[in-house]
């Protein structure tokens, strides 16, 4: 049984694509490919250029710490990208539900995961549960699932990183 297939992984993926760009359609495929994305239908290079276009519109929102500007923000991502919900078993993986048309294009897919599973986080997890690191060299982006909701950090690396600087400054 499929939970929620656009929450926490929606998300993670859109921080990842928003970190790391891909540079080609075939590099786009097989990362949502990895992400358990299925891909039944053609893909074209529009794909690319409109997951990249997405992904700068999902940027405003990771870097609008304001919970009204926010909102906004996502709700017209929704707009655009989402329909009313439907179950559904198309690959034979078990029923789930999709917040998107069938038949659409990957761009299409990726932009009704992406903004559904932002929604979801937010208003699952609290409205700050996204950002950009805190390590001043660092402009990643972050979605927050720690259990206490302060992740001020990408990764552990960057916490570590500015832990050290702050005990040498000490």
């Amino acid at each position: 049984m499929h939970l929620n297939p656009y929450g926490e992984y929606a998300v993670q993926l859109a921080v990842e694509l928003a970190n790391r760009p891909p540079e080609t359609t075939l590099e786009l495929v097989e990362r949502c490919k990895a992400a358990s994305i299925v891909i039944d239908f053609e893909v074209t290079d529009d794909d690319l250029a409109q997951t990249l276009e997405m992904l700068s519109e999902w940027r405003l929102i990771a870097d609008n710490t304001d919970p009204e500007t926010r909102a906004k923000h996502v709700n017209a991502m929704l707009e655009e990208a989402s329909a009313y919900p439907r179950m559904t078993n198309h690959v034979g993986y078990g029923w789930h539900l999709h917040y998107r048309d069938d038949q659409q294009s990957l761009a299409g897919v990726l932009k009704a995961l992406v903004s559904v599973g932002t929604a979801l986080h937010l208003v699952g997890r609290g409205m700050h549960r996204l950002g950009r690191c805190a390590l001043e060299e660092c402009d990643n982006l972050y979605a927050d699932i720690s259990r206490n909701g302060r992740q001020r950090y990408c990764s552990p690396r960057c916490a570590n990183r500015d832990a050290v600087r702050r005990h040498r400054a000490r």
